[in-house]
């Protein structure tokens, strides 16, 4: 019998955060394993399709689908949560999704789909498509998702009230604060929705994730019992840098600083700051007399991921200085750049003068930083990112964090002076340094051939292969 030609179909929900993994994954297809690739991006009124960062790649074998946006807010409350709105969207997709891989020509032959896309898995059933979903995140997050349904039974209350932590077999326990947000309040529809998605990851071929095996090996044992079907760690997948002349008055001022001592500050695509915390950390940057870039958008009410669903799209509300305090633009104009929405951050991590990061701990930036040997400062804001500050500072040793979470309290300026500092050039940051510099060296062994997560995905290739052999 021939070994069928592969054609991966790959799902991927809306947002910045889910679309570049996937797009790294079809990438990695495509380079690595010569597998063409089809991408549905599931679109959103607010992000235009030429916004997506799926349309970044030439290759001919990389081929974009971008499904028409769906209108769900009859579907919708106005205060439903970013989850809520992503699952609703997923599920109103699924038609599109079905005819964009009927109409394909030639027809992709397995399906992997992103976190969010796990109802998908009725279609791929009935066109006969093996299928895998791809956690874009780490395998701790993985395992609370899919042991989620059996906490549901086991916890009387809400988790954030319980005074004992949430036990994982084989896993490390999770803090009820480091919960992810669709934990938060079990009366809310993302909880609801989350423990079905964790349902139904084990109801896939298996579970891909963007980790790499020797990062958190317990999670991942953890994960293939909790879940009962083969873990793929394939990380970590992170995007390239940004073309040269991208930002060039940025990368200029970056060239005359010294080796690894500026502070690079962004809190990712989607996420905001209260105009108070703003204030906060600007002088607490100021205080530390550090130099820093500063990528800053306009403060909002609400919650901290206010700019998912617009993130990168439109300016910012008028200059940065009508929201930072008075004269700090002045002051620290010797000192560090303010870099209005957006900046090109994996440009900037890997630049030799970058010695930090600040962040909120999103899983992208988290290997961003990690395969540039760059230590962090974690600041989560939403999702599962304080289970990743909690990874980072507590099982990894590569970041700091404030004492008490930044969704409970204001940080003050003394406290981000002293953790600026504590990574810049203190004792501390330097054992951060060392070991973040490991980490960045293990990445790179994973993902070369041969390594763990080269071989990961070679497996999951050959099991596509038996699959659509013994059909």
């Amino acid at each position: 019998m021939e070994t069928p030609v592969l054609h991966a179909a790959i799902l991927s929900s809306p947002g910045m955060g889910h679309q570049i993994p996937v797009l790294q994954l079809a990438n990695h297809l495509i380079t690595h394993h010569q597998i063409p690739v089809t991408v549905l991006v599931v679109t959103t009124h607010t992000s235009p399709p030429e916004s997506h960062p799926a349309t970044a790649s030439s290759s001919n074998l990389l081929r974009i689908v971008q499904l028409p946006p769906v209108d769900v807010s009859s579907l919708l409350d106005p205060t439903a949560t970013v989850v809520t709105r992503l699952c609703v969207m997923m599920r109103a997709a699924l038609p599109s999704v079905r005819s964009a891989l009927l109409n394909s020509s030639p027809r992709p032959n397995f399906l992997i789909a992103d976190l969010f896309g796990s109802e998908s898995i009725k279609i791929a059933d009935e066109l006969g498509m093996p299928k895998y979903v791809y956690i874009t995140s780490n395998a701790w997050f993985a395992c609370l998702t899919t042991y989620c349904d059996v906490l549901d039974k086991e916890v009387v209350g809400q988790y954030v009230d319980q005074t004992e932590v949430l036990r994982i077999p084989g896993c490390k326990p999770v803090r009820p604060e480091d919960v992810v947000d669709p934990m938060l309040d079990r009366n809310d529809q993302q909880y609801r929705e989350f423990v079905r998605m964790g349902i139904e990851y084990s109801f896939f071929r298996g579970i891909l994730l963007n980790t790499w095996e020797d990062l958190d090996r317990r999670s991942v044992d953890a994960l293939r019992s909790i879940a009962n079907v083969p873990v793929y760690p394939i990380g970590p997948l992170t995007r390239a840098a940004e073309p040269e002349g991208t930002n060039t008055e940025l990368m200029e001022w970056l060239d005359k600083q010294p080796v690894e001592s500026v502070l690079y500050v962004s809190f990712g695509s989607g996420g905001t700051l209260s105009s108070e915390q703003l204030t906060e950390l600007a002088w607490g940057l100021e205080m530390s007399q550090q130099r820093f870039i500063w990528v800053v958008r306009a403060p909002v009410g609400g919650h901290a991921d206010a700019s998912f669903f617009s993130s990168g799209n439109g300016a910012s509300n008028g200059g940065v200085a009508d929201f930072l305090p008075d004269g700090f633009t002045d002051r620290t104009r010797n000192l560090g750049l303010i870099v209005p929405m957006w900046a090109p951050q994996m440009k900037i991590l890997n630049h030799p003068s970058v010695g930090g990061f600040l962040t909120h701990c999103g899983w992208n930036s988290t290997l961003e930083s990690l395969v540039n040997g760059v230590p962090m400062i974690a600041w989560p804001l939403y999702a599962e990112q304080r289970m990743n500050a909690t990874f980072l500072t507590e099982e990894l040793g590569v970041a700091v964090r404030p004492k008490v979470l930044p969704m409970k309290k204001v940080v003050r300026r003394e406290e981000i002076e002293e953790m600026v500092r504590s990574v810049m050039e203190l004792e501390r940051g330097k054992g951060m340094r060392e070991r973040v510099k490991e980490l960045k060296v293990d990445a790179e062994k994973a993902l070369s051939k041969a390594g763990s997560s080269y071989n990961s995905l070679c497996e999951m290739i050959k099991d596509c292969q038996m699959r659509l052999e013994s059909r």
